[in-house]
């Protein structure tokens, strides 16, 4: 007897994009609770304990970018641009560069605005969606 095998509608097999089960996965919609300017604290790896910005989130990989922190080094080789004209219009520089690298939002808790950390929730008010504090039962936004 053979083996059953989940199958989709086409006969074909299930991917595992479409098993991950994450919300909003196939769609393209990924909702987070952290956005672009949040304070945040790491909670967990090397950067424990030290809080910074949020520059920007990336929703389908369910990372951010904090400033200042999980800094990485990059080799960049020297970029030379011409102009319509055919004249070199400037050179960007090679060399190693510092910048931040992704941390994992599990990783990070969202500061309050007494600065300690806490989890959030959504509160739903007529329809409009707005962040919660659990800690201390503020509005975020």
């Amino acid at each position: 007897m053979a083996a059953s095998r989940s199958r989709s509608a086409s006969g074909k097999a299930n991917s595992a994009k479409a098993r991950s089960g994450k919300a909003g996965a196939a769609s393209g919609r990924v909702s987070m609770k952290i956005r672009s300017g949040d304070r945040v604290q790491v909670i967990s790896g090397k950067d424990r304990g030290k809080n910074g910005r949020v520059l920007r989130t990336e929703p389908r990989s369910g990372r951010v970018y904090v400033e200042g922190l999980n800094m990485v080094k990059r080799h960049v080789r020297p970029q030379h641009s011409s102009g319509a004209s055919g004249q070199d219009t400037g050179a960007q520089l090679g060399g190693v560069i510092e910048r931040e690298g992704p941390i994992h939002i599990s990783n990070v808790m969202l500061l309050d605005s007494k600065g300690q950390p806490t989890r959030v929730r959504i509160q739903r008010d007529g329809g409009a969606r707005s962040r919660v504090a659990v800690r201390s039962g503020a509005t975020i936004d």
